[in-house]
């Protein structure tokens, strides 16, 4: 059975089950590329203020940040931030720039886990809905038999299987976010808080 004969047993239902799927696959692309370039654009910036700070040129350094997107710009400008701050005093600075970049970098992944929690409700409406067509389908009829219910039930089993296919790809593409994301956060708070030391 091929994906068009798929869609016309699973009925209506396969719509929005074809949207959700479309949505998952566009925020885990974008966000993986932005969370890449992002990425990129932290180590570079990373390997030039070392030397930067080495040979004691700290306003070429603190000029790096306006080349990079502002999801890697704040946390890295934390570090030139009261720079007489003591250390323990000066985390928590960073944690708050941490924080705001982190928001920046989960944006769109609340459609995932809704998706996630979602897609098997509207699978199992497809489900009831296919239940439902197999005893309209017994009541025309007059006829109980498995000649006579094997349409809707194959819809109601399309529909949930679909819902969980969909479901399980949205889970497992949100838990990946989470820990990269938390990934991350600890490598960009790593690195700077060697910037700050070296300072």
């Amino acid at each position: 059975m091929g994906f068009f004969d798929l869609m016309r047993e699973g009925g209506f239902i396969m719509v929005p089950l074809l949207i959700c799927s479309l949505v998952i696959w566009t925020v885990a692309i974008e966000r993986w590329w932005f969370l890449k370039q992002t990425d990129e654009q932290f180590n570079r910036i990373y390997s030039k203020s070392v030397d930067l700070i080495k040979d004691n040129k700290l306003h070429e350094a603190m000029g790096l940040s306006h080349s990079v997107h502002p999801v890697v710009a704040k946390p890295f400008g934390a570090i030139f931030e009261d720079k007489e701050r003591e250390f323990s005093k000066w985390q928590v600075l960073l944690d708050r720039r941490l924080s705001e970049s982190s928001s920046q970098m989960r944006r769109f992944l609340w459609m995932l886990g809704t998706i996630g929690t979602s897609a098997p409700f509207i699978g199992l409406f497809g489900t009831v809905v296919g239940i439902i067509k197999s005893f309209d389908s017994i009541a025309q009829s007059g006829k109980a038999g498995f000649a006579v219910v094997a349409g809707g039930l194959g819809e109601a089993l399309i529909a949930t299987a679909a819902g969980i296919i969909v479901a399980v790809f949205a889970v497992v593409l949100y838990n990946y976010f989470q820990v990269r994301l938390r990934e991350t956060s600890l490598n960009y708070r790593n690195k700077l808080e060697d910037l700050r030391e070296m300072l």
